[in-house]
């Protein structure tokens, strides 16, 4: 498993304490997580703003990629580290309908769509919605 440390100097990003800390919580966490709970998770530590700056750059940067949720929130989910820059971010979420976390199902690909002629596809979601194995 990477560190939080391995896997900023793999994308040769500078080690600081507000980027340490975001990644170990979602690699505590190992769920989706949005700004707001990034904020109450770190105790007020950074301020709104360099949190902000932070999930903007991990995005860049392929850290992490964003997650379709029906919350209405954006929230972000780390990227599967076994390759620094060679992962897929097209793949299935789930959302437990008890606990509302959401999870990255690394392993279930998403269904080829065929679009036609003239539209060109940028990104694709799937949201699967149901019951967690900690809920269930």
């Amino acid at each position: 498993m990477n560190t939080p440390h391995i896997i900023l100097k793999s994308h040769k990003l500078r080690v600081t304490d507000c980027r340490l800390e975001i990644i170990e919580e979602f690699l505590r966490k190992q769920v989706a997580l949005a700004h707001s709970d990034l904020e109450e998770s770190l105790n007020k530590q950074f301020d709104r703003v360099t949190i902000y700056r932070t999930l903007n750059t991990f995005l860049e940067q392929d850290i992490i990629h964003k997650v379709l949720d029906d919350s209405g929130s954006t929230k972000y989910a780390l990227c599967s580290h076994e390759d620094a820059h060679d992962h897929d971010h097209e793949h299935v979420h789930f959302k437990c309908e008890i606990c509302g976390e959401t999870t990255c199902l690394e392993n279930i690909s998403l269904p080829v769509v065929k679009l036609p002629e003239g539209f060109s596809k940028r990104e694709m979601n799937l949201l699967v919605q149901g019951i967690c194995d900690k809920c269930r």
